[in-house]
């Protein structure tokens, strides 16, 4: 069931005051977020979201995340949020992020889900996600 995939969300996000440290530059922890922000918005582009798969009893869960800053954000910066879908196996999905203030590359990730049951059992990939990428 192992597949590439290439499919791209981009999110547009402006960075708040309260996301950011006494330097004005935005807090690591929030980067995050965002990344969140960029799984959820590519899986809505595909016609689903996070809560039709929860409603099911099935939940995605981050079992590794890894982040390379090498630019900070400030204050107000207008981010652009590029998330890619880069592979879907039986159990796991990896997804790719890189964040730009005016085309220049900020900070870049890679995270690693599950899906478990509410029990925290690990449970395949729905299929939704093997069928649209």
């Amino acid at each position: 069931m192992e597949k590439d995939v290439k499919k791209v969300a981009e999110v547009e996000i402006r960075v708040r005051y309260a996301e950011t440290d006494p330097m004005g530059y935005l807090h690591h922890s929030n980067y995050f977020t965002y990344f969140e922000i960029g799984r959820t918005e590519l899986l809505r582009q595909q016609g689903l979201s996070y809560r039709d798969i929860e409603s099911r009893g099935q939940f995605i869960v981050v079992v590794k995340i890894q982040c390379k800053f090498s630019r900070p954000a400030r204050y107000d910066d207008l981010l652009t949020l590029r998330t890619r879908l880069t592979r879907v196996t039986r159990a796991r999905i990896e997804h790719h992020y890189e964040i730009f203030c005016d085309d220049i590359l900020l900070a870049e990730s890679d995270s690693t889900l599950a899906c478990v049951d509410q029990n925290g059992e690990i449970q395949p990939v729905p299929e939704e996600f093997s069928s649209i990428f």
